[in-house]
C-alpha cells in the first residue's frame, strides 16, 4: 500500500492548489441597451443579438 513517507507541507498542498479557485463569469455591454451580459449571447432585456432582434420582449 503507498503510504507518504513524509507530511506534505502546507506551502506544497497550497501551490498543488493554486489553480483550483473559482473564476468570475465573463460580462459585455450590449451595444444596444447598455445593460450587462454574456459574452455571445441574446440580451435578455432588449432581446438583441449581433445588432438583430432575436428575441421579442415583452414589455
Amino acid at each position: 500500500m503507498a503510504v507518504p513517507k513524509k507530511k506534505t507541507s502546507k506551502t506544497r498542498r497550497n501551490k498543488r492548489r493554486s489553480h483550483d479557485a473559482l473564476a468570475l463569469p465573463a460580462v459585455a455591454i450590449c451595444g444596444k441597451c447598455g445593460e450587462p451580459k454574456r459574452p455571445h449571447h441574446v440580451c435578455e432585456k432588449c432581446g438583441t443579438y449581433n445588432g438583430k432582434q432575436i428575441l421579442a420582449i415583452k414589455e
